[in-house]
């Protein structure tokens, strides 16, 4: 406080207040160094409720016996093979500051056009596998380039995309499913385990390593983190955006088009479905991410553990005797919880900067 020249005393000015309150180095410091356990508990919110909701699906007595059995853990990380790849592959152009709504379809292509080419063509499994690589990788290269090179929107390009795929497949199957004349060794390599698991698991876990490592340790994956962060400064700083997005888009098709194969590899047929149910899931998979490990960006261990939570929650909700309703009304209620908290997290980061 200060004294005036009566010797009355005068309340000090609020902004004195603040300061003596507020030590000025500590007004710089983000929240987490200074309250570590809610940087803790922000980061690993999401991989603690999946622990929780395992647990409680394993002691339940509607759900128990079967949720915990090794069984089951094989259906669901088997029957989750594409949805998860999917949801890697998406990672790439979020990361980006772009979406990528073809993926789905983009898998149900790779499906059917490994399967017709076995089925009509008598194609070798290794040539089969490879057509769905390039066709994956053509199809993110299509979307690539309409969006760094003519500007185009995204979402509606990938949107266009995934319809015009769509309806590739249904001309292509005529809406029948294909079933005859699938590898026998595919069919094999789909059912086959290791150490107890899918070996298709085995599979996605190496694709998952993969990404990790090339967007969190090295030069590519940090340049697209800086570029979906802000792009202009990253063009200012000297950053090829245009090929750099260009090639987030053509590993994400890629992706999609190995997820093709492997889910093949699982159902031994392709469908004329469009892909739709395997995009969304891995979509509420990804934005379900961006609010663990690393808060606010989109990341691929995030990723992984928001798909275990989604397909491990619906599989107790069905064993508890859930309708079949169920599972598409969580999806949705999952993508729209995950893309509000994402889109939270990723404002206060902003913020912050």
């Amino acid at each position: 406080m200060s004294v005036s020249t009566d010797d009355q005393p005068v309340p000090a000015p609020p902004e004195a207040e603040g300061q003596a309150a507020h030590p000025p180095e500590l007004l710089h410091v983000p929240v987490e160094q200074r309250f570590p356990l809610l940087g803790l508990a922000e980061r690993y919110a999401l991989l603690v409720l999946t622990v929780g909701i395992c647990l409680y699906f394993s002691v339940s007595p509607k759900s128990g016996d079967v949720f915990a059995s090794l069984s089951n853990v094989n259906v669901v990380l088997g029957g989750q093979t594409a949805v998860l790849m999917i949801a890697i592959a998406a990672v790439f152009p979020l990361v980006a500051g772009h979406i990528d709504f073809s993926l789905g379809a983009t898998t149900a292509a790779s499906m059917v056009l490994a399967a017709g080419l076995m089925s009509r063509h008598d194609v070798p499994l290794s040539a089969c596998v490879v057509a769905c690589l390039v066709m994956g990788a053509l199809v993110g290269l299509v979307n690539g380039v309409a969006v760094t090179v003519f500007g185009m929107n995204p979402f509606v390009t990938t949107l266009g995309v995934a319809t015009l795929l769509g309806g590739i497949i249904l001309w292509y199957t005529g809406g029948q499913t294909i079933f005859q004349g699938i590898s026998p060794e595919l069919r094999v390599f789909g059912s086959s385990k290791v150490a107890g698991l899918p070996q298709v698991t085995a599979v996605v876990a190496v694709v998952a390593v993969l990404a990790w490592y090339l967007l969190s340790q090295t030069p590519y994956g940090r340049s697209l983190y800086a570029i979906g962060s802000n792009p202009v400064s990253a063009r200012l700083v000297g950053l090829r955006v245009g090929r750099n997005v260009m090639l987030a888009f053509v590993t994400s098709g890629t992706i999609a088009g190995a997820a093709g194969v492997l889910q093949l590899s699982r159902t031994g047929s392709a469908t004329a479905d469009s892909g739709t149910a395997l995009l969304f899931p891995a979509l509420a998979a990804v934005f379900l991410g961006a609010t663990a490990i690393r808060p606010g960006f989109f990341n691929v261990v995030g990723t992984v553990i928001g798909a275990l939570f989604v397909s491990f929650s619906v599989s107790g909700l069905t064993l508890s005797g859930a309708d079949s309703w169920v599972s598409p009304v969580f999806n949705g209620i999952a993508l729209l919880v995950a893309v509000g908290l994402s889109t939270w997290l990723g404002a206060r980061r902003r913020s912050r900067q």
